[in-house]
This record gives structure tokens, C-alpha cells and sequence, in this order.
């Protein structure tokens, strides 16, 4: 992708307080984007990863990174520096950010809420909510966007008709709550609490939370913007630029199987193989919707406590060409999760704060360039996403009716 575009001259950033709620808010994700923040508005990084400080986006004057305010919950209660501790001994973030940076990491522990013990559901909401709104009021924000980076969640039990009818609209999941049954996913929660405080959200991750069908009328009804669901940041996105390239060149993909090996919370969370199903069915969607069809091969993921927060994939693709030939192509990416994701989290926070001012609401189909299951959209390819983000930030310049 050329970013080398030249664009009118127009303000790269523009004054808006914008709040970023992260749900999970002392993870890896969450930590690294709160450090990763902290960092470059100090002049102690460069905006490396930051797709929002590419030239290409500077027409749509999102908001500064200046005016953006961290908070989130979490019920962890180790704090910001001694988790960047961690990070940093993984090799995951400098050292020395987490040194110059203490000060600042300690502040923003106070915008960490630890949410009280409540077995009541829609107390809990209520109380979620009402956290947002004070965080909205205590740092003057003009919009706040809620971030989900919370560990993936199993999928919904559609075979459980009870749950299914309970969550079928807004007024049965508060009709279940008057009857004692707690039926909203714990990921949509948050998102729940998110629109009765009016933010806009954020699906980082596969878990449930945005595609209930309760918690989707809820914020159609609030009218604000939301993007999702889970975040493009590995294989997933080589295979999106990859697949394309034996299409385009009707090469026939025979198989495609991929291994994958990650350490850390997340890594943790997948080695339940109920929770794993979310992540693998985003990861199998965009190689089936590039080639057209199934393609046979397996998809693993695997836990292995020792790597922290690294994460290795290695793809092995079979294909055939001209006259039958057999060919392969083998790849390995080694990555660090958090590096990938913390980036695209201020990203997101940024354009979508920005889609709000400009009265866009419901699925920001545009933004599906971050995800690997983007919502309101069948595109998967990353070139053909990267243009309708550009088409985004024309619409946000103000270039089209």
C-alpha cells in the first residue's frame, strides 16, 4: 500500500477531548496503549504503528492524541506500572518508557475502576454506566469511545432457547432482569453500559458483547457509531494481503493450514477450546470470503505459557498453477501481540470519535480495515479495505455530500 498520497492542505488534528474507556483496562493491550500514548506525547516515541499519523489520514483531522484521555475497568488491581514492569521484562516494551514514565502510569491507575462484587445484573450495568458518565464529566470530553480488550468470551449458546428468547430485544433482557435471571454475556455488559452512557464502541476482540441481537437495537437506538469485531494484527492480516494475490493471479489455493502458539492472558483464555471458538471462526472467515469457497486445512491455536505476550504463526499453503504444476508457499510471523494492538486501539479511538462528531451512527463498515470480522462489510482484502478507509476520511474531510 502506497501511503504516499498527496492531500490538500488541511489541520492533521483537531481539538476534541475524546475518552477512551478500555474494558480490560490493566491487560497487555490496555497497559502498552496507555504506556505507547503516554510516550509519544512526550516526544519518548515516534508514532510507529499509528495508522491515525499516516499522511494518507491527516484530511480527516482526527482528533490529537493530546486530547485523549485513558481510562477503562478492569477487576485486576495491579496497577499500570507494575504491569509495564512485566511487559518490559518480556521484552514486550523499553524499560526505560516504563521508568521516565512512572508518574504518568500512576495517574492513570486513578481512571481505573475496579468494579464493586454485585450479583445482580443490571446493577452492575447500571453501576458500569454510571462510571462512564462520571468519567466523561470529570475530564470534559466532548465523546467517549469504549474499547473492548478484555480476554475473548465463548460464543453465544443458541441451542439454549431461554437465553435466546431473553436476548431477542432490549425489553426482554429487562423483563428477564425482573425476573432474576442475569442473561446478558459478560462482554456485553460493557457494551450495554456503553450505550445508556452514550459512547461509541469498540469490539477489539471476537467475544459476543456487540452482536447480541438485545444489545445491537439497544444501540441503534442510542444512535452512536460502533466498529468491530476483533482485531486484524497477525496472520490474519498476511492472509488478507496473500489471498488475494492467488486470486488475482488464479492460482487455485488447495490448502491453507495454520499453527498458531501464543503465551500471555489472551493465550490463556484460548486454551479453553469453547472460548477458542470465537477467535478460530474470525480467523477461518477471511480466507473463505477471499478464495470464494472452504479451503481445507487445519487451524490451530495453541497455548504455551513461556512465550508472554509473543505469539507465533507458521502457514503452510499448497497451490496449483499453470498445467497442474504443485507449488507451496510456507511463511512464519512472529509477533508481539500487544505492540501489534495497542496502536490499532488509539487508532480506532480516534477515527471513531471522529465518525461520531460527524453524526455517523450504527456499523462504521470503513473501519473494517483493523478487523479480522469486520461488520457490515463481506471485504476482506486489505488493499480494497485500505481504499474505503480512505474513502472515510474523504467523508470526515468533508469531500462528499
Amino acid at each position: 500500500m502506497d501511503d504516499a498520497v498527496t492531500n490538500s492542505p488541511v489541520p492533521s488534528v483537531r481539538s476534541c477531548r475524546t475518552g477512551a474507556w478500555l474494558v480490560g483496562a490493566r491487560g497487555s493491550v490496555a497497559t502498552t496503549a496507555v504506556l505507547g500514548a503516554a510516550a509519544v506525547r512526550a516526544g519518548l516515541a515516534g508514532p510507529v504503528g499509528l495508522v491515525s499519523e499516516l499522511p494518507s489520514l491527516a484530511p480527516a483531522a482526527l482528533p490529537s492524541l493530546e486530547d485523549v484521555v485513558l481510562g477503562g475497568h478492569d477487576v485486576v488491581v495491579t496497577g499500570y506500572r507494575k504491569r509495564a514492569e512485566v511487559l518490559a521484562a518480556q521484552g514486550v516494551v523499553p524499560r526505560d518508557l516504563v521508568v521516565a514514565l512512572g508518574a504518568e502510569l500512576d495517574a492513570a491507575d486513578a481512571d481505573v475502576v475496579v468494579p464493586a462484587a454485585e450479583p445482580d445484573q443490571r446493577r452492575r450495568v447500571a453501576a458500569l454506566a454510571a462510571a462512564m458518565r462520571d468519567f466523561h464529566g470529570r475530564h470534559d470530553l466532548d465523546r467517549l469511545v469504549v474499547v473492548d480488550v478484555s480476554s475473548t468470551q465463548p460464543p453465544l449458546d443458541t441451542d439454549d432457547a431461554e437465553l435466546v428468547t431473553d436476548l431477542a430485544s432490549p425489553e426482554a433482557v429487562r423483563a428477564a432482569w425482573d425476573a432474576g435471571r442475569s442473561p446478558l454475556p459478560a462482554s456485553a455488559e460493557a457494551v450495554w453500559a456503553a450505550y445508556e452512557a452514550g459512547a461509541a464502541v469498540v469490539a477489539f476482540t471476537p467475544s459476543p458483547g456487540v452482536g447480541v441481537p438485545a444489545v445491537a437495537e439497544l444501540g441503534r437506538r442510542a444512535g452512536v457509531p460502533w466498529a468491530g469485531a476483533d482485531g486484524k494484527t497477525g496472520e490474519t492480516l498476511l492472509k488478507s494481503v496473500l489471498a488475494p494475490m492467488f486470486v488475482q493471479r488464479a492460482l487455485h489455493v488447495d490448502s491453507w493450514s495454520s499453527f498458531n502458539i501464543l503465551g500471555g492472558g489472551d493465550g490463556q483464555a484460548l486454551a479453553d477450546p469453547v472460548a477458542a471458538r470465537s477467535k478460530t471462526a474470525t480467523k477461518a472467515a477471511a480466507l473463505e470470503a477471499i478464495v470464494g469457497r472452504p479451503v481445507p486445512g487445519p487451524l490451530h491455536i495453541d497455548y504455551v505459557a513461556d512465550l508472554g505476550d509473543w505469539k507465533t504463526a507458521m502457514n503452510h499453503v499448497g497451490f496449483t498453477g499453470f498445467l497442474g504444476t504443485r507449488m507451496q508457499l510456507q511463511f512464519t510471523w512472529q509477533g508481539c501481540d500487544s505492540a501489534l494492538a495497542a496502536p490499532l486501539v488509539l487508532d480506532l479511538v480516534r477515527l471513531l470519535a471522529a465518525c461520531a462528531d460527524a453524526g455517523r451512527s450504527g456499523a462504521v463498515p470503513e473501519l473494517g480495515f483493523f478487523f479480522k470480522d469486520p461488520v457490515g462489510s463481506h471485504e476482506h482484502a486489505l488493499a480494497e479495505q485500505w481504499h474505503a478507509l480512505l474513502g472515510l476520511v474523504d467523508e470526515l474531510a468533508g469531500r462528499r455530500p
